[in-house]
């Protein structure tokens, strides 16, 4: 699968996901890579253990590594920027 298409299956498959911003990183933006990493910013709580669920039964067959991070987690880390993460809701919308 390519990443827009996993970025599609996701944003389809995972209506939590309306609640956090979620990102692709690594390798798979690439083309290349034997796992897909995900990136997951939000509120902990019932809604992300919502999400872990629909998470796990959308990536029952797929290598995902998926990190979950606080809001201000990513704001002290920075790991967006620095990884060059891309919004799953971008790649879905690319051509």
């Amino acid at each position: 699968m390519t990443a827009r298409e996993i970025a599609v299956y996701l944003l389809g498959s995972c209506p939590s996901l309306e609640h956090f911003d979620a990102f692709m990183f690594g390798s798979t933006l690439h083309g290349i890579g034997q796992d897909i990493d995900i990136l997951i910013v939000g509120p902990g709580g019932n809604l992300l253990a919502q999400l872990k669920k629909e998470l796990q039964y959308a990536g029952s067959s797929l290598p995902f590594h998926i990190l979950y991070m606080q809001p201000s987690e990513e704001l002290h880390t920075q790991f967006v920027a620095k990884e060059r993460c891309i919004p799953l809701a971008h790649l879905a919308a690319s051509c």
